[in-house]
């Protein structure tokens, strides 16, 4: 296999790649090169749009941002595995190669778990989607989706699914969800046209799917037990992300149990040195402009290790139920924390956040507003200077 040396490799052409390797190349760190394994770059953002939001063009500028920097972005290309610490075994439309550098960056994103993974029965039918393959079809090819939908989820990202089907001239006949009320923000899906006259099922999940061929229909069950068939011919499972975290599994990354992304403190550093990991394969799922910001962050420490900066040993951020999970995970005593991004599997009205090591309160913080399910809880990263970087795992619990 060829070989090739870069100062910085950033793996994933989406918001947070890109925005990481247009600021690193500005600032003159040596060469910046980005692999992406689809044929064009720019992430989710390609085949999003919805009222008011334009994902094409803001892809593109994000794409235009990066080369003209002075970034190289290659498309086509596939990181298979790791040959060594900061070195990877791609293959793309030149053949096969090795890549090594000085900072590999992991923005590969993530992915909704398709129906297969959720356990869903049935047959195998046409017309079962996600949301990233339903904006696919209608944003970039342009396919016939059908007549009729069920949208699986009642999330920000579901309503979105319910825009682009009904853009599409698709009847939404229902958006089915297995929490006691919807997670969409109120202004942006209550308030909306998105949501009205579609029915709401809360408390109930899909249970099979109907069909051979093309879908007829789904069996929903209530949580009473109750069974019911809703005719349909498409349906979409949206939310319920899960991040593309393959190439940090194969390269041994510790990875954190509830985010099931590699863990990394507020440097954006993994637990291998050399390696950092950036955007929604940390935290699934964020907005673009949430994982772009992220990646203008992540250069400045990017460019500190190339300097020399030490990989600081660091001490666990842990959650308690109901909390689901915490970004960053990691914490290093060397590093300012700006705020923490946690999430939620049950709602709560206007919790106490409690954050402690060794039986020691660091912190307290009431919200002002309900904590819901699929939807970001903030906690301000100030008391994060008195963590024991000689003491136990930091936990966070909400009540």
């Amino acid at each position: 296999m060829r070989q090739r040396h870069v100062d910085v490799l950033v793996v994933g052409a989406g918001p947070a790649g890109l925005a990481l390797a247009a600021r690193l190349a500005a600032g003159g760190t040596g060469r910046v090169e980005v692999l992406e394994r689809e044929r064009e770059a720019g992430g989710v953002p390609r085949h999003c749009r919805r009222r008011g939001f334009d994902g094409v063009a803001l892809a593109r500028l994000y794409v235009e941002a990066a080369v003209r920097a002075g970034a190289t972005v290659r498309t086509g290309v596939t990181a298979l595995g790791w040959s060594g610490p900061a070195a990877l075994d791609t293959v793309g439309p030149a053949g096969a190669e090795t890549v090594s550098a000085c900072a590999v960056v992991l923005a590969t994103g993530a992915r909704e778990r398709p129906r297969s993974a959720r356990l869903v029965a049935g047959t195998r039918p046409s017309g079962v989607f996600t949301t990233g393959e339903l904006q696919q079809a209608v944003h970039l090819y342009g396919q016939d989706i059908g007549g009729r939908a069920v949208v699986v989820g009642a999330e920000a990202v579901s309503y979105g699914a319910a825009d682009t089907l009904r853009g599409a001239g698709v009847d939404v006949v229902a958006m089915v969800t297995g929490l006691a009320r919807h997670q969409g923000d109120r202004l942006k899906a209550l308030n909306s046209r998105l949501a009205q006259g579609i029915p709401l099922l809360t408390e109930t999940v899909v249970s099979e799917l109907r069909g051979r061929g093309r879908l007829t229909g789904v069996a929903v069950r209530h949580r009473d037990g109750r069974t019911t068939i809703l005719p349909c011919d498409t349906v979409v499972f949206t939310g319920d992300f899960v991040p593309d975290h393959e190439l940090a599994r194969r390269g041994g990354l510790d990875l954190d149990t509830g985010t099931r992304g590699p863990a990394v403190d507020g440097a954006f550093r993994t637990s291998r040195e050399g390696v950092f990991a950036v955007g929604n394969v940390l935290h699934a799922v964020e907005s673009a402009a949430a994982a772009a910001r992220e990646g203008v962050r992540a250069a400045r420490h990017v460019r500190d290790h190339l300097a020399g900066a030490p990989w600081s040993p660091t001490v666990p951020l842990l959650v308690d139920p109901p909390l689901r999970w915490v970004a960053p995970n990691r914490l290093a005593p060397s590093v300012p924390y700006d705020r923490f991004v946690l999430r939620t599997t049950e709602f709560l009205a206007v919790p106490v956040l409690t954050v402690a090591q060794d039986g020691r309160v660091l912190h307290r913080q009431r919200l002002l507003t309900t904590a819901v399910p699929n939807r970001p809880i903030f906690l301000t990263g100030c008391w994060a200077g008195a963590v024991d970087p000689a003491g136990g795992p930091v936990r966070v619990t909400a009540r």
